[in-house]
C-alpha cells in the first residue's frame, strides 16, 4: 500500500445540513491528512468539468444544476491507500444501499442527495484534484501522528 491523495466535495446538501465538521472529523479520526481545502460556490463551467464524464446522460444536468446550487467543501486527503479507504467510509452511492456507519448510510436517504463525493481511482483523484485546486494551494507536510498511524 502506499501513500495516495484523494478528492473529496462535501455537496450541497452536506453543506446545508450543517454535517462539515461531522464529515471532515471522520476522515481525520481515520488518519486522512488534509493538504487542501476550499469552500467554493460552483460555476456551471467547473461542475460540467468536473462531471464530463456524464455529459449526454439524463442525470447530467440536474446534477450540474444541483452542485451550483449552494456551496461545497472541496478537500484533498492524503494517507495510504487514502482512495479506498474515502470510498469505504463513504459508502455506497445510493445512501439506500450504504451500510450503517458509512456517511451516505447514516446521513443520506436518496441517491441524487448523497452528501459527499469521493475520487474512485487513482487517475479520477488526478484529474479532480487538478481541476479543484492549483499545485500552490496543495500543502506537503508531516503531521506529528503520521509515525503512530502506519507500520
Amino acid at each position: 500500500m502506499k501513500n495516495q491523495r484523494t478528492f473529496v466535495m462535501i455537496k450541497p446538501d452536506g453543506v446545508q445540513r450543517g454535517l462539515i465538521g461531522e464529515i471532515i472529523n471522520r476522515f481525520e479520526k481515520k488518519g486522512l491528512k488534509i493538504v487542501a481545502m476550499k469552500f467554493v460556490s460552483v460555476s456551471k463551467k467547473l461542475a460540467e468539468r468536473h462531471y464530463g464524464i456524464h455529459k449526454g446522460k439524463p442525470f447530467f444536468q440536474p446534477t450540474v444544476d444541483y452542485i451550483t446550487s449552494s456551496p461545497v467543501v472541496a478537500i484533498v486527503f492524503e494517507g495510504i491507500d487514502a482512495i479506498n479507504m474515502v470510498r469505504n467510509m463513504m459508502g455506497k452511492t445510493n445512501p439506500q444501499d450504504a451500510a450503517m456507519g458509512t456517511i451516505r448510510g447514516d446521513y443520506g436517504q436518496f441517491i441524487g442527495r448523497n452528501i459527499v463525493h469521493g475520487s474512485d481511482g487513482p487517475d479520477t483523484a488526478e484529474f479532480e484534484i487538478n481541476l479543484w485546486f492549483k499545485p500552490e494551494e496543495i500543502s506537503n507536510y508531516k503531521k506529528i501522528d503520521e509515525q503512530w498511524l502506519t507500520e
